[in-house]
């Protein structure tokens, strides 16, 4: 299909409905269904073993496990495994090495954001009918025209990059906000603007995305939760995100907005390598790797009424697939000029399905070239899939400190059986020569693709 700019396609999109609305008798004849409300709740370097339904001893997260036991659980979803890649991901519904974000995070007055030509979920459900609100941590670029107004919300707030970044403050719209920033309440501050989000748009269809900068270190517990977890600090603030995902849903219950919202809660990648963070529970390794513990991380999905509730589901699945299954849910187009990597999951949400749409997903660790690829049970590493932090992993013979786009191929590719060897502890290579051959061919004809179909980062 030939390119079209994303102003022309959000155009089309927009005379398209419109002229379906003008075609006499059509809307009287058969009102549609109303459409769902849609919350995104993301987290930050928030370990896969970090809530109670995915077995932590010490953090206590009663409403998002009541949000579990009242939707679907996910034990196979896949983030990025840093943090400015993961977002450009879940928006954009691309790998992210495919829209410009391979190795590293957006910094400090960066000369560089998400390119204003890529469509993100925002951009979908805006021509549908659907407000759109951000609140909290953007980080894909700093500069004004880099900000979520301009990405398709009608309104931000919330702060620029991640908390240990200097200088740290709130941003509104697309300009710095005048007001203090104490870190202790910006969880308290993130959710009493979501509310009001919510409230504001109560009779219409929403789409909220609100990320929070918490557990991303350092730590600043607030008071009403400070000393409270047996997780110590950082138990306590995944404890109070759990409070406030708690509020989010009170709320829609409280305003009839329940049972036509779906709310969607994960990590942006795994815990982060250092002495005060979470837990992979089972995985192996964390944040920036390959190994599972990097992107493979907590995921609920909540809708009374047409997401059976008590479920759990072991497909691949990956925050790639936001924006086609919104889509989907919301009767709008997703984009169709270009190439997403993300596939509707709605047969699984609804469960009509058990089946990943993934023939592979791909994992780049810390860089733009890829590290391991996954199909079914199988997952095959071809790089060294430790990160690049300057520390060593726990497990021997990981490390932390080769560059990114240095890390050789391995002598011998190693491979793995997740379903029986969730911990990656035993490669199985020789045994399965078949197997490697195989999933060798999917990383060479996927990283050839990829080449040819990437697309530029925004640049100021």
């Amino acid at each position: 299909m030939p390119s079209v700019t994303r102003r022309q396609f959000l155009g089309a999109l927009g005379a398209g409905a419109a002229a379906w609305a003008a075609r006499p008798g059509l809307l009287a004849a058969a009102e549609p269904a109303k459409k769902p409300n849609f919350v995104i709740l993301f987290t930050d370097d928030q370990g896969y073993g970090d809530l109670g339904c995915y077995g932590s001893p010490d953090i206590k997260t009663p409403n998002l496990d009541r949000m579990a036991a009242e939707g679907m659980k996910f034990t196979d979803f896949y983030a990025q495994p840093i943090c400015t890649p993961s977002r450009a991901a879940l928006l954009t519904g691309c790998y992210p090495q495919r829209v410009g974000y391979g190795n590293g995070v957006e910094n400090v007055k960066s000369s560089t954001g998400l390119n204003l030509d890529e469509i993100t979920v925002a951009e979908v459900l805006k021509p549908a009918g659907y407000a759109t609100g951000m609140v909290g941590k953007w980080h894909l670029g700093d500069a004004p025209k880099f900000q979520p107004i301009h990405q398709g919300f009608d309104s931000y707030f919330g702060v620029p990059y991640a908390n240990n970044m200097k200088p740290f403050y709130y941003i509104r719209g697309d300009q710095r906000a005048d007001e203090p920033l104490d870190q202790a309440t910006l969880t308290q501050t993130f959710t009493s603007h979501a509310l009001d989000f919510i409230t504001k748009n109560k009779d219409r269809p929403f789409f909220l995305y609100l990320a929070y900068t918490a557990p991303h270190g350092p730590l600043f517990p607030n008071a009403a939760f400070k000393g409270k977890s047996a997780g110590g600090a950082y138990g306590d603030v995944v404890e109070e995100v759990d409070a406030s995902a708690g509020q989010v849903l009170d709320t829609l219950k409280k305003l009839n907005l329940d049972n036509n919202t779906l709310v969607f809660f994960t990590s942006d990648n795994g815990q982060a390598p250092s002495k005060n963070s979470g837990s992979a529970g089972p995985l192996r390794g964390g944040k920036g790797s390959a190994w599972e513990g990097g992107s493979r991380v907590p995921c609920i999905f909540r809708w009374p009424g047409r997401i059976p509730s008590g479920k759990t589901c072991s497909a691949i699945t990956a925050t790639i697939d936001i924006l086609p299954t919104f889509a989907k849910f919301a009767g709008a187009q997703a984009p169709t000029d270009r190439i997403l990597d993300g596939c509707d999951i709605s047969p699984l949400l609804l469960g009509q399905s058990t089946d990943s749409p993934h023939e592979c997903f791909f994992y780049f660790g810390f860089s733009s070239i890829v590290h391991a690829v996954r199909s079914g049970p199988w997952k095959l590493v071809v790089r060294d899939p430790a990160a690049i932090y300057g520390r060593k992993d726990t497990q021997p013979g990981d490390n932390w400190n080769r560059p990114p786009e240095r890390t050789p191929p391995l002598a011998t590719p190693q491979l793995y059986n997740l379903h029986d060897d969730l911990g990656e502890t035993t490669d199985v290579a020789s045994q399965h020569p078949d197997v490697v051959k195989k999933l060798q061919s999917a990383i060479d004809r996927f990283a050839g693709d990829l080449e040819k179909t990437k697309r530029p980062r925004g640049h100021l």
